[in-house]
Order: C-alpha cells, then structure tokens, then sequence
C-alpha cells in the first residue's frame, strides 16, 4: 500500500490492512499493542481502587467527633452483594451488542473505567465541592444533599462518559450505531454502581453494627441492597445511556453543527436525568418517591428498554439494505443479505458450525464479521462519513469472505445439526458350533449338511450307501 493510501486511510478512521504473520500466537499476543494497553489500564485501575480503600477506610475528624472509615470485612461483604447487579447489567448489555460487538478489550475498558477512574474522579470532586458548600463547618449534613443534587450529577456523569470519547477519538471505526454507544454507556454506568454499592453497602454495615437506634442491622442492609441494587438499579445505566445517544449522532452525521450539539445536549440531558433523581431520593418524603418511582421512573425505563430494541432492529434492516447493494452489483451472493440481517439466522450458522469443528465455527464467525463490517461501511459512504478511500476497504473485505465461504456455514437455512448418531448394535449372526461331532464337542459325525474332512473318523472313501439295485 502507497503511503498515499495509507494517509487516506487514517484521515477516515479506517483500519490498514494487515498481513497475515507467520508468528505463533504467543508471539504475536506480546507484539500486539493491545495487550499492553491492556496490562498498563489494569495497573492503573487497581491503583485508583487502591486509593479509594484507603479513602473510605481512614477515619474522618468532623466537629464534635470522628466518622469512622469501614473495615475489609465490611467492603467485602459489599462486594458480594453488588455483585449481582453488575452481572446482570453485563450479561444484558452484551447480549444487545449482537450484530457488531466490540472487542473484549473495548468492553473491559469500559467497565474498569466507570468501576475505577470514574469512581475515583468522582469520589474527590464530590468531597471537594461538599467542603465548599459547607455552611456549619465539617459534618454539616446539609452540604451533603447540596452535593447531591447541584454537584454529582454533572461529575459522575462526565467522569462516566469520558471514557467514551477517548474511543470515539481512537477507534470511531468501531462506533457505528447507537447500539454500540449505548451498550459502552451502560458498562462504564454498570462499573460505576458497582463500587458505588459498595461503598454505600459498608458503610450501611459499619453503621447498623456500631448504632443501636437502628434495630435490626440485617433488615437494613436488606432493605438498602432491595432499594439500590434491584429497585433504582437502571439509574446510572439510563442516565449514562443518554451521553451515548448523543455521542452516536454526532458520529454518523456530516453536520458540524449537530457534531458538537448533539454529544453536549445528550450530557446535559443524563445531568438533568440524574439531578432528578437525587433530588427527590433526597428530599421527597416516602409517598412521593412512591409516586414518582411509578409515574416517571418506571415508564421512563420502559421507554429506553423499547428504544433499545428498537434499534436493535433498526441495525438489521441496516444490513440487510446495505449488503444489498453489493448483491446488486453481483459481488455477493443473495443469501448473505437475508442470513447476515437476522440474529436468529446467524446464531443458527454458528451453532451448525460449532458441530462441523473448530475451524468451520471459527470461519463462520470471522464471515459473519466481515460482512457485518461491509454493511456498516457501506452505511458510511451513504452518509458521507467516508470517501474514496472506503472503497479499498470494501474490496479488502469481499475478498476476505470470497476466502472464507468455502469453509464457513455462509447460508444455515435448511441444515442441521452434525450431531454423532447413536445406533443400537445389530445381532451377531448365529455361529455353528466347532465339529467334529453332530452337535459339536464329543460327537464323532459330522454335523448335518457339514462335509466331512478328509482324515476325520466320519471319512470313507466309498459312499456307505452304495450298493447293488434291490429286487
């Protein structure tokens, strides 16, 4: 490739093509720089983790006494608690990530940095801005909702969400419908609850344990873990989510305008989200945190899950449009458009390949992968996100699946499982015994129907029914 090419390339954000290496796998995973952006992020999340245990651990003098930090054993039984929620948050973000999903270093990243770095951003930005809204001094309890509502919002937002735009800035390639901004949002919002409930959850423990006035310390651990871990579980996803609609427009628009509007209007509109929240958490009395709870919260979360949905079809009609112009063209066979716009079509392919072998299932998923990537490629020509430097690409990757349909389930419809068959054993035929003898072991004849062997007992050499004619 020209380095005239090469430039065009990375001015449209597009990947360069690589050549296969003949490395082993080994060597290649220490060359990648992948794993090291991996190992230096791990480093720096458990450093930042590091810091906020020794923040929540320490004592703090306040006037007329000391607040007492919590204890391991309280932050690990937080931990076990909250993890529940963040599995569950996982587990359904990576299943609306189907058509195109990042890579796991993306979603690792994702869900370290709000579990770690945005935690930690907001955890000193938080106490910082309640110190200057104190008004009574140290320990004034009403610095707290102050914080709340005007201060935290806005931190724990942008500390959420600026790990989005870092990959937006480095791999935008790889941003190619809300889907994916959403999925992103809701992992670093996920990892963000994650340690906040554990947080909350100790000193809950550390509380209930050292003050009597509480009662039963178990029921209130219960009664915070139902409230935050299951009942206003959705609140930093749904809120986080808005920052990622907003990202995904300005991505997949030439407007320059709506470039800069867009990302700034979705922040705006998860601050607003989350200063609704906080302040009636903190300051509405318990029958109005009912009401509102199944007036506004409820549908607002029923609302996002259809949106969501929404788009998840919205990203197979995409597909199957665009991988329909290469159809017209006669660069790709018709099939591909009708499998590869189907979820239910494409995990068919994957699990007929499963049972071909390793490498029919490995071929298959890097087919699938490249078409969906021609499709999204495609989209970004339409919306004039690229120019003529896509159209190498697109030759690099119908080339890419010209080599793998040979070996890859290309079209699942109508194939069935490779599955081994269990047959029952036929019956042996019936073997005649071992002569000599009529029935075998002891006889001294030959068995009926069994010539005699020569030397045999049984063994003449005139036929003993021979004889002159009777009469």
């Amino acid at each position: 490739m020209t380095p005239v090419a090469e430039l065009a390339r990375r001015r449209n954000g597009l990947p360069q093509q690589r050549a296969a290496s003949p490395r082993p796998w080994w060597q290649r995973l220490l060359r990648s720089g992948w794993t090291w952006l991996l190992i230096g992020a791990t480093v720096v999340f458990v450093a930042a983790l590091a810091v906020q245990w020794q923040l929540i651990t320490a004592d703090i003098p306040v006037n007329g006494g000391v607040v007492e930090g919590v204890n391991p054993s309280a932050i690990r039984t937080s931990a076990w608690l909250a993890l529940p929620t963040l599995a569950v948050w996982t587990v359904l973000f990576l299943l609306a990530d189907r058509y195109r999903p990042q890579r796991l270093a993306i979603w690792y990243l994702t869900l370290g940095w709000g579990a770690a770095i945005a935690t930690f951003l907001a955890i000193f930005a938080n106490s910082w801005a309640s110190q200057h809204l104190s008004i009574a001094g140290d320990g004034d309890p009403a610095s707290s909702a102050r914080s709340a509502i005007f201060v935290a919002p806005f931190v724990e937002e942008a500390a959420k969400a600026t790990v989005l735009f870092v990959i937006a800035i480095v791999a935008r390639y790889r941003l190619t419908s809300k889907v994916s901004t959403i999925v992103l949002a809701g992992l670093s919002a996920a990892g963000f609850a994650f340690t906040e409930n554990i947080i909350y959850y100790s000193r809950v423990i550390v509380y209930s344990s050292q003050n009597i006035g509480v009662g039963n310390a178990d029921a209130a651990l219960a009664q915070v873990v139902l409230l935050r871990g299951v009942l206003t579980a959705f609140a930093h996803p749904l809120f986080t989510m808005m920052t990622g609609i907003g990202l995904a427009v300005a991505l997949r628009t030439r407007s320059k305008v709506v470039r800069v509007l867009a990302p700034l209007a979705g922040y705006l509109a998860a601050a607003g989200l989350h200063m609704l929240f906080n302040s009636q958490a903190t300051l509405a009395d318990g029958q109005a945190q009912t009401v509102l709870y199944f007036v506004i919260a409820l549908p607002l979360v029923l609302a996002a899950l259809v949106y969501v949905i929404r788009q998840v079809l919205a990203e197979g009609r995409r597909i199957r449009s665009r991988l329909g112009d290469y159809v017209q063209l006669g660069w790709l066979p018709a099939a591909d458009q009708l499998v590869n716009a189907k979820l239910r079509t494409r995990l068919w392919a994957l699990l007929v390949g499963i049972t071909h072998g390793p490498r029919v299932w490995w071929a298959t998923l890097r087919l699938q992968r490249t078409l969906t990537e021609l499709a999204y490629l495609r989209d970004g020509q339409v919306r004039g996100l690229y120019d003529q430097a896509a159209n190498l690409r697109a030759r690099e990757l119908i080339q890419t699946a010209h080599q793998l349909r040979p070996l890859a389930i290309a079209d699942p419809r109508g194939r069935r499982l490779n599955l081994p068959r269990l047959r029952r054993p036929k019956p042996s035929p019936y073997q005649p015994p071992s002569y000599p003898g009529p029935a075998g072991l002891g006889g001294n004849w030959p068995a009926p129907g069994q010539p005699a062997q020569l030397g045999s007992p049984g063994y003449s050499a005139v036929d003993p029914t021979w004889g002159p004619p009777k009469g």
